[in-house]
């Protein structure tokens, strides 16, 4: 991973952490170990980015009687929402990187 890159994930991972401001963090096991997550083959990368979606699928527009009803996204309520789209951009990074 480029030196960039690697600074980029870094400073990411700092602001995340400090946006918690609970006393106890349950999910912090978690988060640990989806960010220890090293992308090694190409396989694994390319089964991340399938299972892990660029775009919330949850945000909906739902017109019903005449009106429409606007649903916001809920991936931002997932506790583990950063570091699970943190885990596809390295994933996504390792397959830009590899030889063609």
């Amino acid at each position: 991973m480029t030196t960039t890159t690697h600074r980029f994930l870094s400073t990411l991972t700092e602001q995340s952490k400090s946006k918690k401001n609970f006393a106890i963090d349950i999910f912090s096991p978690l988060r640990q170990w989806l960010d220890g997550i090293e992308i090694r083959d190409r396989q694994f990368a390319e089964t991340i980015c399938n299972l892990i979606p660029a775009s919330c699928p949850f945000e909906r527009d739902v017109s019903a009687f005449g009106y429409t009803y606007h649903i916001p996204p809920l991936c931002k309520i997932n506790p583990l929402f950063e570091e699970l789209v943190n885990l596809r951009f390295r994933a996504l990074i390792y397959l830009s990187e590899l030889p063609s």
